[in-house]
């Protein structure tokens, strides 16, 4: 009978710490003034018509061969040079025509280089010194000025995206990995890594491999293709290169070269201060002091990672904040343009994974910053393709987003989650990385199990639908049919086929 008892007791106890695990956390309330967003509207290129002219182009350039048309196309990339050479003799504001002209013959000529497999690396060449006589021009500009920004993005940003439908289309070889850009000069210590000279002080832009980081690179009034920042540090004694960064699990850290490539990148870009800004004149080893002030804080004490994503208490550090506090130290506020997150349904989404700032640094946008210069890019083939799935598949599941869709859980699960996460609270006190990262809550966890599986299954289908569309076609399937087709494969998910 005691025996009974007891095993009842504890039964009743057992179901009552369920009962209580189950409490559901308290939703965070939203609104549009919490961000400051109340004017700002997410870019749209809105020209579905005028990509499938530009692929039917392509298309016929496969089908019926590219006879006497080389003439044509390598006139088309002199010409372009010309007017880029133009431009960069002129000061010219954000709404030059100008501009218009030169996104107009990048895209255009895109499809003959590309359905031809001929002048690749000159087109490439072409977009990467548009982007730096684009950057030049915007110094002057005002970066928080809408016009400012759309044209940065629609060039930048398009061009970037031209060169990998083309990388998608072409074998291999046509293209090296590495991109190199300008190499700014600097007086920091440095060291060389990949066949590229970097400097202490540098910051390393990457797209990471997990399924979120194409929700933080595409979760942005300009969606763009990065999702993380790394800072550099370079020991002026030894010339060893040292990464501060910011992870989800633990916090800020300090790793080797190794280690921060050994984490899956999609892509990573070498960005660089001017050295003619005011501040680097007074000071050309100011990059050097900031990437130490960084380094030697990691080294010094725990800073946990900021889920808030609030860029002005740097207590805490998200992964851009790394950055910016530390240049800020030195008087070099980056982000001139700061970026807002204005969808109604992403600031949703994003405040279920713990963001409440939606006026912030989001890693994409650093590119457009006037005062850093684009060094050089790393990328190929293999992680472009799964940049592009995982891209096309976030694109639609943010659809979703804004017609309602919700980032559900399985509510049962909240007892255990809760449980691992007080486990990871005692590896973190001994300074150990936890099952349930450190500042993530129990039910964040769980919606990022969900989304991860939603996530995989659409791609899942979406890679079977891509695959059958370059067999019917003879060419993969470029980005807006990427999104077309993601957008089937989300409804067949749903309807369970």
């Amino acid at each position: 009978m005691r025996n009974k008892t007891f095993i009842a007791v504890v039964v009743c106890i057992l179901a009552a710490a369920y009962l209580l695990l189950l409490i559901p956390e308290q939703e965070p309330f939203l609104s549009f003034s919490d961000s400051g967003s109340q004017t700002k509207q997410p870019f749209v290129w809105n020209q579905d018509s005028y990509w499938q002219t530009l692929e039917a182009q392509y298309r016929q350039l496969q089908q019926s061969g590219c006879r006497d048309i080389e003439n044509r196309i390598a006139s088309e990339l002199i010409e372009a040079a010309s007017l880029l050479l133009q431009i960069s003799r002129k000061n010219l504001g954000p709404d030059a025509p100008e501009f218009a002209d030169l996104e107009r013959r990048m895209f255009e000529t895109g499809p003959l280089v590309s359905g031809c497999n001929i002048f690749i690396p000159e087109y490439i060449r072409f977009v990467t010194d548009m982007r730096y006589v684009v950057k030049k021009q915007s110094e002057r500009w005002d970066m928080n000025d809408n016009a400012s920004r759309i044209t940065l993005y629609r060039l930048l940003y398009g061009g970037r995206t031209a060169i990998e439908e083309i990388m998608l289309q072409s074998p291999k070889a046509a293209y090296p990995v590495l991109i190199k850009d300008m190499d700014a000069p600097s007086q920091t210590p440095a060291t060389d890594i990949h066949n590229v000279k970097i400097h202490s002080g540098d910051i390393l832009v990457s797209r990471g491999g997990a399924l979120t980081s194409a929700l933080i690179a595409r979760g942005n009034d300009y969606p763009g293709n990065f999702s993380h920042i790394a800072f550099v540090y370079v020991d002026p004694g030894t010339h060893e290169a040292k990464i501060v960064e910011s992870h989800i699990e633990i916090g800020v850290v300090v790793s080797t070269v190794e280690e921060y490539l050994k984490d899956k990148k999609l892509r990573i870009m070498l960005l660089r201060p001017r050295a003619d800004l005011p501040q680097m004149i007074n000071d050309p080893m100011l990059p050097h002091k900031a990437a130490e002030f960084a380094y030697r804080r990691a080294n010094e004490e725990h800073i946990p990672y900021d889920f808030a994503m609030d860029y002005k208490d740097h207590s805490k550090l998200f992964c851009s904040e790394v950055a910016s506090a530390a240049y800020e130290q030195f008087g070099i506020h980056l982000w001139a343009g700061i970026s807002h997150i204005s969808s109604p349904g992403l600031r949703k989404w994003l405040s279920a994974f713990g963001v409440r700032h939606f006026e912030t640094q989001e890693p994409s946008d650093l590119e457009y910053d006037p005062q850093l210069v684009v060094v050089a890019e790393w990328r190929d083939q293999a992680t472009l393709k799964k940049d592009r799935y995982d891209n096309a598949v976030t694109e639609v599941m943010l659809e979703g987003a804004e017609k309602g869709d919700e980032l559900s859980y399985q509510w049962y699960l909240i007892p255990l989650a809760r449980t691992v996460k007080a486990y990871s609270v005692v590896l973190n006190f001994f300074g150990r990385p936890g099952p349930v990262p450190e500042g993530m809550s129990a039910t964040t966890a769980l919606r990022t199990q969900y989304y991860d599986k939603k996530h995989e299954a659409i791609k899942e289908r979406l890679s079977f639908k891509a695959d059958q569309f370059k067999a019917d076609h003879g060419y993969a399937p470029p980005y807006w049919e990427l999104v077309t087709l993601a957008r089937t494969a989300k409804d067949e998910v749903k309807k369970g086929k």
